[in-house]
């Protein structure tokens, strides 16, 4: 299927861009990677009058860690500029485990973190990440810059927090105060294919006390499910069987799978629990060996 006729902008300063929105009333998308809204031209979801492409601005294709740990991400990095980072692992270890799951290696090359992140789909795997870190969007509209936290930012399925005449110019990952440790896993059909459940997971560590957790699900929900106050019962532990098994009793409690194609609800509140399981067994592997 082909799209519905519409207008190309492609403005060369994020002001430039920002004005264009603002006179389009509503009826403007902005094109970064592509990767979800080419499809969803096609398909006709999306019937936009004007598309903004914002591939012509320069300085947005970033991504660096400030002096305080945390993880600045611009409007056009790709996904595969994250997956390839050599530092990523270090600092923001959930990030880092989730970029090589992320679609598929062509999607990646050209697919970006943020347009990802607003396209705001129930199964995407970057929102996920970010709200189990406590990440945040920097939107800019007319009237300048404001934050937005990622528990604010998604309001369902496709819809955020934008403002129809704002533009998401950066997604930002605070730092751990103690040592970061995490991971994500996902279970596909196949490589490329939507999450049949996912589990994002990120511990900031005071040697083997847990100082601070974080959670999320994707898949498993008619939105990113928010799994923060669930994993909060480790806060002040250790890893150890008892308390890895309450914690992944607890997240798989919030999910809110339906039964699909893809399996039954019980199914797919099995795979969160094991998923959390499995990423806190073998965090707590990692500590008891350096250790």
């Amino acid at each position: 299927m082909y799209p519905n006729r519409f207008d190309y902008e492609s403005p060369t300063t994020v002001e430039e861009a920002i004005a264009i929105l603002d006179r389009s009333g509503g009826e403007a998308k902005v094109l970064s990677g592509g990767q979800s809204l080419i499809p969803m031209l096609k398909l006709r979801f999306a019937a936009p009058a004007t598309i903004v492409d914002i591939n012509n601005i320069p300085g947005l294709d970033y991504h660096h860690v400030d002096d305080e740990g945390n993880l600045h991400i611009g409007a056009l990095c790709r996904h595969v500029d994250l997956e390839e980072s050599t530092t990523l692992a270090d600092t923001h270890p959930t990030l880092a485990a989730a970029a090589e799951l992320v679609a598929d290696p062509i999607v990646r090359t050209r697919g970006t973190f943020v347009g990802s992140v607003c396209h705001a789909d129930p199964q995407g795997d970057w929102a996920a990440t970010m709200l189990a870190q406590g990440g945040y969007v920097v939107a800019q509209g007319p009237n300048g810059r404001r934050r937005i936290d990622m528990g604010d930012f998604v309001l369902g399925p496709f819809v955020t927090a934008l403002a129809y005449n704002e533009m998401a110019v950066e997604a930002v990952i605070p730092g751990a105060s103690g040592t970061p440790r995490g991971s994500y896993l996902k279970l596909e059909r196949r490589v490329g294919d939507f999450a049949t459940a996912s589990v994002a997971v990120s511990l900031d560590m005071d040697g083997d006390v847990i100082r601070k957790a974080g959670c999320a699900l994707a898949g498993v929900g008619g939105r990113t499910i928010d799994a923060n106050d669930a994993i909060s019962c480790l806060v002040g532990k250790t890893l150890t069987e008892d308390s890895i098994d309450q914690a992944s009793d607890a997240v798989a409690a919030v999910a809110e799978p339906r039964t699909d194609h893809r399996g039954s609800d019980a199914y797919k509140r099995h795979i969160v629990q094991t998923f959390v399981k499995r990423i806190l067994t073998n965090l707590a592997r990692t500590e008891q060996k350096a250790a």
